[in-house]
C-alpha cells in the first residue's frame, strides 16, 4: 500500500470517530510528507529541531507542524515563529521559554503537557502531581503567550496490553480532572494525545482524540530525511 493510502485508510478510520490523525515524519523524505499532504494530510510531527526547520520552508505552508519529542530551550527559538504545538511540555522553565519567543514572534502557541505514564525511566514527562503544581504556580498564570490544549502521554513499549490500556486510562482519567478543575471554562482544553503505531487502537478505546502514527503511514524503511 502507497503512503497515500495508508493515509487515506486511516482519515476515514480515526475521522469517523473524532480522532485527529498526526502523521509522524520524523525522518522522512521531502517527497513522503509531500505524498502524505497531497492524500489529504495536513498535522505532522517532528522531533529533531534541526531537521524540522529544514523540512518547513520547502512543504506547504499550510502544514501544521507539531513537535513531539523532548524540546530543549536553546531550541525554542528556532520553531517559535511557525510551530503549530508543542506536545512535549515537560517543564515551567520550558513553557516559560516557549512563551518568550511566542510574544516575540507575536503568537499564541498550543501546548500539551506531557505527562510520565509509563513504567519506563527513559521517558520525559511530568508527574501527576508536578502538573497540577505547575497549574497552580504564579509562574503559570504569567505566561500570556501559550495556551494549554491538553495533554499528551507516551505508553510503555511492552506487549502486555493491560498494562498499556491502564496507563492509558489514567491519563484519560487525569485529563478529565485537569478540565474540571482548571479549565472548565475553555472550550480549547480538549486534546488527548496518545497512541502510536503499535498501540493507537488500544489508545483510541481508552479515549484518545488524537493519535501519532508513524511507520503505519510511511512504513519503516529509513531514509535520508531532507
Amino acid at each position: 500500500m502507497s503512503i497515500a493510502d495508508n493515509i487515506r485508510n486511516l482519515k476515514k478510520e480515526t475521522e469517523q470517530i473524532g480522532v485527529t490523525l498526526l502523521a509522524v515524519s520524523k525522518t522522512k523524505p521531502i517527497t513522503d510528507i509531500q505524498e502524505a499532504y497531497d492524500a489529504g494530510q495536513r498535522l505532522f510531527g517532528e522531533n529533531i529541531i534541526q531537521e524540522l526547520v529544514e523540512k518547513q520552508p520547502q512543504l506547504p505552508a499550510d502544514i501544521e507542524w507539531h513537535i513531539i519529542g523532548h524540546l530543549q530551550t536553546n531550541k525554542v527559538k528556532y520553531i517559535a515563529p511557525f510551530i503549530s504545538m508543542i506536545q512535549s511540555v515537560d517543564s515551567i522553565k520550558l513553557i516559560q521559554e516557549i512563551n518568550k519567543h511566542a510574544a516575540r514572534a507575536n503568537r499564541v502557541i498550543d501546548c500539551l503537557l506531557q505527562v510520565y505514564i509509563a513504567d519506563e525511566e527513559t521517558k520525559f514527562g511530568l508527574g501527576f502531581d508536578e502538573a497540577i503544581e505547575m497549574l497552580r504556580s504564579e509562574e503559570f498564570a504569567a505566561l500570556k503567550n501559550i495556551r494549554i490544549r491538553g495533554l499528551m502521554g507516551i505508553a510503555t513499549n511492552t506487549d502486555n496490553e493491560k498494562q498499556i490500556k491502564e496507563e492509558y486510562y489514567e491519563l484519560k482519567t487525569f485529563f478529565d480532572g485537569i478540565k474540571t478543575s482548571f479549565f472548565r471554562k475553555d472550550d480549547t482544553f480538549d486534546t488527548v494525545s496518545m497512541g502510536m503505531s503499535s498501540d493507537y487502537k488500544l489508545a483510541i478505546e481508552q479515549g484518545s482524540n488524537m493519535v501519532r502514527l508513524g511507520s503505519t503511514i510511511f512504513g519503516n524503511r529509513a531514509k535520508k530525511a531532507v
